[in-house]
């Protein structure tokens, strides 16, 4: 089962035009209950905002795209890179939510 806080690859469509990492916000109820997921992109690069929290991902330097959010079929992921520790996620929720 996808969980919260997992990272994967994720084909995000013509608007980006390539696969992408991306880390899973949805809750796990609801990944466990709908074919859908909630994601935000990730990137190593860049422009640096406050709605970009910025944390150590498979050690590099990565920031959460969360004025990229967006719902996808869970068909559209490739597969899981990792997760990102559970310390990094008080900043997310936080950003998300202001």
């Amino acid at each position: 089962m996808v969980k919260r806080g997992e990272v994967y690859w994720v084909n995000v469509g013509t608007e980006i035009r390539k696969t992408r990492p991306a880390l899973i916000v949805s809750p796990d109820d609801l990944n466990a209950a709908l074919p859908r997921v909630i994601i935000a992109l990730l990137t190593s690069g860049g422009q640096r905002l406050g709605c970009r929290p910025e944390l150590e991902f498979a050690g590099k330097s990565a920031r959460i795209l969360l004025d990229q959010i967006r719902t996808v079929d869970k068909r559209r992921l490739s597969g899981k890179i990792g997760e990102i520790p559970i310390t990094a996620w008080h900043s997310v929720l936080i950003e998300m939510l202001s």
